[in-house]
């Protein structure tokens, strides 16, 4: 069974069900997710850059993450789920449109820079336009009485792009608009415009995305979090990024008192999720810079880069319990809809994580690495690298100009011993998953 010691804590510490194929349902199709009566608030926390064991609840010996360990405790988890690519810009517009970024056209952080000046600012205005083309999260639940708000993380010019009806990105490229600008000091610098949205008078439910910078590079956690691993013996570069991994969790720590502190707790549905898989490096590695991490981590097509634990948490309306099911970031948009009461768009390719049923028919998880940089806009698989699908136990990469890479992800999960040759017939069912997985439609 994959990654039973997590499994088997949650049931000897935390006392929770279960999910494993087959057996007892965590969330029946029929279960409720909120109050009757009450559309519930809606709060999506995204961490920046952190590798998926990195928290207290995935067992790592180090980190200490007690606030994501608490929701994790309340909620229903899946360890094993991915984002479709391993950029953050990507990833997120997927968070946002549910769709995968071949279909959303952002496939990687920015386009190709010109030697014309304002050239690259008017070619990354035109990748916005195409995204926001497409239906966001925030504007679905605007359209069912949401009021939303866009903190930190946000590539896509002003957050009204996404659909939001607040937001501290104003995306102006004359300005310094670039990932998030005056969005960036949340969670770093301050909580305080999460604090004042939610305290506006207004009977409607809210949806917050909080997508600070952490615990992404650089690594300035406060000196005294800092000091905790260092004392501890580890490395500077490892104490410094652990230290930041807690500074996130203190913050998601600061949201969840002042969610308390307004009664809103009972009324307000929790989420979590990365971006993207990080590697901390402890040394400089020849053409790898700093904000990479080191290899086989951001930006690649293994698991280092693409996995993260998925969080739902709402104590009272979802059972706390732990799921071995492979899953997909795109399956968040889904199951914020149906928590806000709302039909599923048939478009969408995600399924809804609180349907067990739906999650035990799902099937194979896929997505695609490309570029950091964009070359062509209208093309967006000029810049592909690498495809691959995760299917229960197995894994293949089908790099674009390299041989197939295979994994058992059971027996190796670090994806150190490729076993392609070993498999010709894994190898090419798999193969013909991904080629009919790519060739399907594409909104």
């Amino acid at each position: 069974m994959l990654y039973q010691p997590i499994i088997k804590k949650y049931c000897l510490l935390l006392g929770v069900m279960v999910l494993l194929p087959g057996s007892l349902l965590a969330a029946p199709a029929d279960q409720p997710t909120r109050q009757a009566g009450k559309t519930p608030n809606i709060i999506l926390i995204i961490s920046d850059d952190q590798a998926w064991g990195d928290y207290g609840f995935m067992d790592h010996p180090s980190i200490q993450t007690p606030n994501l360990d608490q929701l994790a405790a309340s909620g229903l988890v899946y360890p094993r789920a991915y984002v479709p690519t391993s950029l953050c810009r990507p990833s997120l517009a997927s968070i946002s449109t549910g769709l995968y970024p071949r279909q959303h056209g952002i496939t990687g952080n920015g386009p190709v820079k010109s030697e014309v000046e304002g050239e690259t600012d008017e070619t990354n205005r035109r990748y916005i336009e195409r995204f926001a083309s497409s239906p966001q999260l925030a504007g679905y639940l605007e359209a069912a009485g949401y009021r939303s708000f866009q903190s930190g993380k946000w590539w896509e010019g002003n957050y009204s792009s996404g659909g939001f009806t607040q937001g501290m990105s104003h995306g102006d490229a004359l300005r310094g608009g670039r990932h998030g600008d005056e969005g960036l000091v949340i969670g770093r610098e301050t909580m305080q415009p999460l604090y004042d949205f939610i305290d506006e008078d207004s009977e409607a439910p809210f949806f917050l995305w909080y997508a600070p910078v952490l615990p992404h590079f650089p690594h300035d956690a406060p000196q005294a979090l800092v000091e905790k691993y260092l004392e501890a013996g580890l490395h500077p570069k490892l104490a410094a990024y652990y230290a930041t991994c807690e500074w996130f969790d203190e913050t998601i720590g600061q949201l969840m008192d002042f969610i308390e502190t307004r009664g809103l707790s009972e009324d307000t549905v929790i989420l979590y999720v990365g971006d993207n898989g990080w590697i901390q490096p402890t040394q400089r590695y020849r053409g790898q810079p700093w904000y990479l991490g080191a290899p086989r981590g951001k930006a690649s097509p293994y698991d280092g880069g693409l996995r993260t634990p998925v969080i739902i948490s709402h104590p009272g309306s979802i059972q706390p319990s732990v799921s071995d099911a492979a899953i997909s970031s795109l399956d968040i948009l889904p199951t914020v809809l149906r928590i806000a009461g709302l039909e599923q768009p048939q478009h969408l390719p995600g399924v809804d994580l609180l349907d067990a049923e739906a999650v035990g028919q799902r099937g194979p998880v896929f997505g695609a690495v490309y570029a950091h940089d964009m070359t062509n806009i209208d093309s967006p698989t000029d810049d592909l690298l690498s495809r691959w699908v995760v299917d229960n136990e197995w894994k293949l990469i089908l790099p674009r100009s390299a041989p197939p890479e295979l994994y058992v992800l059971t027996e190796d999960p670090g994806e150190l011993n490729d076993i392609a040759q070993q498999h010709p017939e894994q190898l090419r069912r798999l193969t013909n998953a991904i080629e009919t997985w790519w060739s399907g439609p594409r909104p």
